[in-house]
């Protein structure tokens, strides 16, 4: 038996007590980084000794960049016995390689459970205030180049207040971005979610780079963007001419709303 189960992500009174019986019962624990969570049990045992029995068990180390070959070396047997998938924080399988052992466990038969817990991205969208639904997850951008660009003018371009999980060695690029290409944007910025030093701010995206001035960078980060109602409010060429955004940025939004190729637009507006 295969279970899925969520870890705290970062109060350790988050766990739940299914998390804990499960964790008590296993006998092999598949995870993303092995020493976190080893520290992560530890710490439980120390804290509900009552609820967790001192077992021996193995651990496999599933992660992005080696989940393709561990999957394939895996040996079916152990789901014979206990075994459970948990992530570093919070739900697995979000933004975690765990749901590509749950495709895996589709494809071999095995059957499994999704434990339900915490996650970071329903606190922070409830948090902002935002939105009760129509809400779509993004979780990580892509680190830099084009593929960046374009994802971020497809979260902006999509209507739905978004949710970006963003790491503390990128927070300052994004809400640059966002200060140039959604600067009447409403925007809410977490970090350090059920932690002693959690904190919140809501900005409009013209305003953040002051914001951010006298910020403590350091922690994980939850973005979340307000959506606009895109048929109540439309954008037209003059409204993207008028944005402090560079003339290549220009030319992409208006390119979308022509159906013309950027590099025509481009030439077009450097004229």
């Amino acid at each position: 038996m295969l279970k899925f189960v969520p870890t705290p992500i970062g109060n350790i009174g988050d766990i739940s007590l299914r998390a804990l019986e499960a964790i008590s019962e296993s006998d092999t624990i598949i995870c993303e980084d092995t020493r976190e969570s080893i520290s992560l049990i530890n710490n439980l045992i120390n804290k509900y000794p009552s609820l967790i029995k001192h077992k021996e068990k193995k651990f496999i180390s599933l992660y992005h960049h080696n989940s393709s070959e561990t999957l394939l070396k895996l040996d079916i047997s152990i789901f014979n016995n206990n075994v459970i998938y948990m992530s570093d924080a919070g739900m697995p399988g979000i933004s975690d390689p765990g749901i590509s052992l749950i495709n895996f466990a589709k494809i071999n038969n095995i059957k499994f459970e999704v434990l339900p817990g915490a996650t970071a991205l329903t606190v922070a969208s409830l948090s902002s205030g935002f939105a009760d639904r129509k809400i779509l997850f993004w979780g990580f951008l892509p680190h830099k180049g084009r593929d960046r660009e374009n994802e971020l003018t497809q979260i902006l371009d999509s209507g739905f207040t978004v949710v970006i999980y963003e790491s503390p060695h990128r927070i300052l690029k994004l809400v640059e971005e966002l200060s140039q290409v959604a600067s009447q944007r409403e925007l809410f910025f977490t970090k350090e979610l059920t932690k002693e030093f959690e904190n919140r701010w809501w900005s409009i995206g013209k305003d953040a780079i002051e914001l951010f001035k006298n910020i403590d960078l350091r922690g994980e980060w939850v973005v979340v963007i307000k959506g606009i109602d895109k048929k109540g409010s439309p954008i037209s060429e003059n409204d993207i001419l008028e944005l402090s955004i560079s003339t290549k940025d220009k030319a992409k939004l208006i390119s979308k709303l022509r159906g013309q190729p950027q590099k025509d637009i481009y030439s077009e507006l450097i004229i």
